[in-house]
């Protein structure tokens, strides 16, 4: 078989099941399996496969098949221009949490301590070290999460410390000039209704935010009142109907409140000061 030919069929398969971008994803998998750029496959196509690049392809095809992500397949995610290394420890960055970093960029100076609360793969806390001159830590809960995120920190030489806590609670008081954070914030009640892709292969620890996907929102804005220096920011990811609720949890304690929209229109980011 060749490698045109492996496409064409991965391509049927994957339409068949729904799957969405069925022939990208078909090359994603089939460069994958050979080792190779997608480029290659263009430039090969009438190269006959060996045993162990239609093996590999066969399986890959199957995992995507019954769901899993081809992001934890190929153990790949492209975020801000960088390519990081996933697994299902960690969520799966997303482009839209690219507006998180844009925001926080614009506000971050040179010197300040920048803390990434639930960092998960790392995605956020390794870009806003290489992209400022801040000094960025990470916290998480999950000790895998955290071995994922040192490794992508290693692979960019990331000059990050981490920490394995529940959000910032070994922080010192008024230590920190900015916190940033994509907490779980996906209801409970909304679990049966994910993708099957989130819903059976995301980790649930980075997805659920209690009863109304709030609870984290409400401990990141007390947390914040306490380790940040007056004048620091707050910049949280904000979920699904979300932005109404978490902006009232601030209180009289914050200004410059600035909500972000994506690229669709919805609200994306909050950003606050907190009160000198």
């Amino acid at each position: 078989m060749t490698i045109q030919t492996a496409l064409l069929q991965g391509t049927q398969l994957l339409e068949q099941d729904s799957i969405p971008a069925p022939r990208l994803t078909a090359e994603v998998l089939l460069a994958h399996a050979l080792r190779r750029d997608r480029a290659y496959l263009y430039a090969h196509g009438n190269e006959e496969l060996d045993r162990a690049g239609w093996i590999h392809y066969g399986r890959y095809l199957h995992e995507r098949l019954k769901g899993k992500p081809t992001q934890y397949i190929t153990q790949r995610q492209e975020f801000y221009g960088r390519e990081f290394w996933v697994t299902p420890d960690v969520l799966i960055p997303r482009p839209e949490t690219e507006h998180l970093v844009e925001t926080a960029l614009k506000r971050i100076q040179p010197g300040h301590r920048v803390v990434d609360a639930g960092t998960g793969s790392g995605a956020i806390a390794i870009t806003l070290a290489l992209e400022s001159e801040a000094r960025v830590c990470a916290t998480d809960i999950s000790m895998p999460a955290l071995r994922v995120a040192s490794r992508n920190a290693a692979r960019f030489e990331a000059p990050i410390g981490f920490s394995a806590c529940d959000l910032v609670a070994p922080l010192a008081n008024r230590s920190l000039d900015m916190l940033v954070s994509n907490p779980p914030y996906v209801p409970l009640r909304d679990g049966p209704s994910l993708q099957r892709e989130i819903r059976d292969y995301e980790p649930e620890i980075a997805l659920f935010g209690g009863p109304a996907g709030l609870d984290f929102y409400r401990r990141l804005v007390d947390e914040a009142g306490r380790v940040l220096r007056r004048d620091g920011w707050l910049l949280l990811e904000l979920g699904y109907n979300s932005v109404g609720p978490v902006r009232d949890m601030l209180g009289s304690s914050w200004r410059e409140i600035e909500i972000v929209s994506d690229l669709a229109g919805l609200p994306r980011v909050l950003a606050a000061r907190l009160l000198p």
